[in-house]
């Protein structure tokens, strides 16, 4: 009998400090669904989802791992991310040390304990709570390409830029260039696009609900 094959698997860790939301997001796209009173994550977690690119015939397996962000856990974290083709650093836009804390702390250790070629993106998290914004939007954007990452506004309560940032990371992972490649970085999948657009904080800051 003929082994079934495993699809390549794509292993993507998010990091940041406790309570940015990371668990949410990943819950959200892994299921849909979202508790706004998610525990904080003991160590790691891990999912698993399927990703099949249909102009390219393949597919892969996008494996997410939430890590801990609490002090405890930081010298444990490192291990998770040592073999990850992509990590994404995620902040809460209400919280600017934790805009600081992805900077000082988080990039570093990334520097120093993931792959050399590793896929980079940053998250700025809780993008329904701009009546509460600390980091600047701009400034997060020149961070993130300061370091050669993508970057994404989300929300994991609204539901908004989730696909985005995972779809972006596996787009990279089976095709480094496909920004380049495919103009404004058209989805290889044919999926559609939930991004937060740049300068609809008029309209966001209506919705004064909270999100994790």
């Amino acid at each position: 009998m003929a082994s079934i094959r495993k699809p390549p698997c794509c292993k993507v860790v998010l990091l940041g400090d406790s309570g940015v939301g990371k668990t949410c997001i990943i819950s959200r796209y892994i299921s849909g669904a979202f508790d706004q009173n998610t525990p904080s994550t003991n160590g790691a977690s891990y999912a698993s989802k399927p990703i099949t690119f249909d102009k390219l015939n393949k597919t892969i397996s996008l494996d997410i791992w939430d890590t801990a962000g609490q002090e405890k856990y930081k010298s444990l974290t490192k291990f998770f991310y040592k073999d990850a083709a992509v990590a994404i650093l995620v902040y809460d836009i209400t919280k600017k040390d934790s805009f600081t804390n992805i900077k000082d702390y988080w990039y570093g250790q990334l520097q120093e304990f993931g792959a050399k070629k590793i896929i980079m993106g940053v998250a700025g998290n809780k993008g329904d709570m701009y009546d509460r914004e600390e980091v600047n939007e701009n400034e997060a954007r020149e961070f993130a390409e300061s370091i050669g990452a993508f970057f994404v506004i989300t929300s994991a309560k609204n539901n908004t830029g989730i696909t985005d940032l995972f779809m972006t990371a596996a787009n990279l992972f089976v095709d480094p260039n496909y920004k380049t490649n495919s103009g404004e970085g058209k989805d290889l999948t044919g999926s559609t696009s939930d991004t937060i657009k740049l300068g609809d904080k008029e309209d966001k800051k209506e919705k004064k609900r909270q999100c994790c």
